[in-house]
């Protein structure tokens, strides 16, 4: 604690964006259930519902394949524990959206791979002096 005082910084400050998409969504999940307008609509390829779980299952194991790779692309945390559940996230969240819409896989999906750009650039980027 003493460190993030001497620096100034607010420790949960990077819980901030995570807080943010809450209500996304939350709203996103209640417009695929709702909506009448997304039944059946067709969007691409294999996924001719939005508001239906994808029936291949190919979003959601694509989901969990970008959360792992942008997980590892983080830095680590020191506790071993932390480590350990941070690694069963993506697993845990893979079975998770097996059964959600698959518009809302689709934006975690979506959401995963601009993470990554994002860190790709930053980590890619040269520190300028």
């Amino acid at each position: 604690m003493e460190l993030y005082k001497r620096h100034k910084i607010n420790p949960v400050g990077g819980c901030l964006p995570m807080v943010l998409q809450i209500p996304v969504f939350i709203a996103l999940y209640e417009v695929l259930y709702v909506a009448i307008e997304l039944r059946h609509a067709p969007f691409f390829l294999w996924i001719t519902d939005l508001s239906a779980k994808d029936p291949y299952y190919i979003t959601p194991i694509l989901m969990g394949a970008t959360m792992f790779l942008q997980q590892k692309m983080t830095p680590t945390s020191v506790d071993p524990a932390q480590q350990k559940i941070m690694m069963l996230m993506p697993i845990v969240f893979t079975f998770m959206f097996l059964s959600f819409p698959a518009g809302l896989v689709l934006y975690w999906l979506v959401n995963n791979v601009l993470s990554i750009g994002q860190q790709y650039f930053i980590y890619k980027t040269p520190a300028k002096a």
